[in-house]
């Protein structure tokens, strides 16, 4: 059957209604963040103009210091709740296992298909490679480990505790529905993002939330999220929200119209996209049933025995 989430857990905090809960969660959010931006102001200091384009040290610092009050704040509702860490989407015993790089492997595929056939269209053209020597695994590691932090920040931020607990208060596709919305509302924020990218953005989210519910973790979501990123902006060079990252491997461009390339957007603003979104959920359907799921779900009755 489909991975399901519950509201039970012990008799204690985790008693109150999710709503409560995911209050009290948003308000630790809203608590520690004085001090993550004196930590960010600290290291942007430090690190200086390098932070003001899109290289790896920039999105590193922009990323790990949110994330890791993220799990800080995470961990103390685990706490509060009497749960283990990983019923809130990454169990330890999953972590970078074979649920991670079947999502790196189709993070590559999807994102590689969606420029195909944006070449198809003959709007697309991949370049020459830009970097040579000791630049090519400087900037391939570096980018790998920037985007892997993409990775864990939105999935966890968006798909962790949020999901886990509103799932037990409103059921699982109204909660993943809200919170994907928000995931593409989020991303209007960035200065080169559209409409037609916050939707993809969200719609790619909503994929992200039903690979969770039929896999039992945010494993396989990371590993993609990760890819996808990853590839977009080290591997190919091709604009996200706007953005062209600093050492990408290839000069890809687009030239054509903005509905078929994305334009300034990138690709995520593509019409395409939608269809490369349809048909993951629609393969992911297929070779991930829910007969297939996994026992181990992110409930806290099994997370409890699996992750002890």
């Amino acid at each position: 059957m489909d991975v399901w989430f519950s509201n039970k857990g012990n008799r204690s905090f985790a008693g109150l209604r999710a709503g409560w809960r995911l209050l009290v969660f948003v308000l630790l959010l809203i608590f520690l963040f004085p001090a993550l931006q004196l930590t960010l102001l600290w290291v942007m200091r430090h690190v200086g103009p390098r932070t003001a384009i899109f290289t790896p040290a920039a999105v590193s610092a922009s990323e790990a210091l949110p994330l890791a009050f993220l799990l800080l704040a995470t961990w103390v509702m685990s706490r509060l709740e009497r749960r283990p860490f990983g019923a809130y989407g990454l169990p330890g015993r999953e972590a970078f296992g074979k649920g991670f790089w079947q999502g790196a492997v189709w993070g590559v595929a999807s994102l590689t298909l969606l420029l195909l056939l944006i070449f198809a269209s003959g709007d697309f053209s991949f370049g020459q490679v830009l970097l040579h020597g000791a630049q090519l695994p400087r900037y391939a590691l570096a980018w790998a480990g920037a985007f892997l932090l993409v990775g864990f920040f939105e999935e966890f931020f968006f798909r962790g505790y949020t999901l886990t607990t509103l799932t037990g208060g409103i059921g699982f596709w109204p909660a993943a529905i809200v919170l994907s919305a928000a995931f593409g509302s989020v991303h209007l924020g960035n200065s080169g993002e559209d409409l037609m990218g916050a939707l993809s953005a969200g719609l790619i989210g909503l994929f992200f939330c039903f690979t969770w519910r039929r896999t039992g973790s945010l494993w396989f979501a990371v590993g993609l999220h990760a890819a996808w990123d990853y590839c977009e902006s080290f591997v190919y060079g091709v604009p996200d929200s706007g953005t062209v990252s600093a050492g990408r491997l290839l000069g890809s461009s687009a030239h054509g119209s903005h509905w078929i390339t994305g334009g300034a957007v990138g690709p995520e603003g593509s019409v395409w996209v939608f269809v490369v979104i349809a048909l993951l959920f629609a393969a992911f359907a297929v070779l991930y049933p829910p007969a297939a799921a996994p026992a181990a779900t992110p409930n806290a009755s099994n997370a409890a025995s699996s992750d002890a």
